[in-house]
């Protein structure tokens, strides 16, 4: 068991954790998708817009998803690995890659976009959004909703507080919307079963999404990696539960 445990760990620290693909997890790890599709649902909107961008686009998989871009396309990124992935992918599609701070301001003029889209920001900056979009313009989005993946999280860090397990609470970041102009015009949650199948896709996992447990390194949480290869051995796949968010808002005509 030490020694499939050894090398577990190894093979989920060696895998690159550039971009969006989780291809790699195929057999590894699943996780349920919901219901609504926001990739179609995105497509379709771009299809319909002007003037589009794309914010924290990862590696830029899931824009390039669409089946058409508006005639100005615009996706910002901030870590240098992405922006290169994204950069590659999009530009052969008349996509525009800026290299971003996911800070507040973004990069853009007031009112330049009529859509403004996310999947799975790690902050929305709600005036900002309000800023770059036009009258009657639309931001729609996929968000990592509350408690995500909390078993995980928990397992790693023990339990955590009402105010970190309520973080990105979609009542909440309703407000937030509307405190900055905008107008909810659809708001739906899912909760979705994540299995992991060994040691291996947890750590490649943590590695790749690294808001889960903050500051995760195989050294420093060895321990508690072992203890999770001993349950998983014993009892089956590791069962979590993700959150996700699909949000539509309005900027007032």
């Amino acid at each position: 068991m030490a020694g499939a445990f050894e090398e577990l760990v190894a093979e989920g620290e060696s895998v690159p954790v550039a971009g969006w693909d989780f291809s790699w997890f195929e057999g590894r790890a699943t996780e349920a998708r919901p219901s609504w599709g926001y990739q179609r649902l995105m497509s379709e909107r771009l299809g319909r817009a002007a003037a589009a961008l794309d914010v924290q686009t990862g590696g830029g998989e899931v824009l390039a998803g669409a089946e058409a871009f508006p005639p100005t396309m615009v996706a910002t990124e901030s870590w240098p690995p992405n922006v290169a992935k994204a950069t590659a992918l999009l530009h052969p599609r008349g996509a525009v890659v800026v290299a971003s701070p996911d800070e507040p301001p973004l990069p853009f003029g007031d009112a330049a976009f009529d859509l403004v889209t996310s999947r799975h920001p790690a902050t929305v900056w709600w005036e900002e959004i309000a800023r770059v979009l036009r009258p009657g313009g639309a931001y729609f989005a996929q968000h990592v909703g509350p408690a995500s993946v909390f078993e995980l999280v928990e397992f790693f860090l023990g339990p955590q507080p009402e105010e970190v397990r309520r973080a990105r609470h979609p009542e909440d970041e309703a407000r937030a919307a509307e405190a900055a102009g905008l107008r909810i015009a659809g708001l739906r949650t899912e909760r979705l079963r994540m299995e992991f199948y060994d040691v291996g896709a947890v750590v490649h996992f943590l590695r790749k999404v690294i808001w889960i447990v903050p500051g995760f390194t195989v050294d420093a949480h060895r321990d508690r990696l072992r203890d999770l290869h001993e349950r998983i051995v014993r009892d089956g796949p590791f069962v979590a539960h993700s959150a996700r968010t699909l949000i539509e808002a309005r900027k007032p005509s």
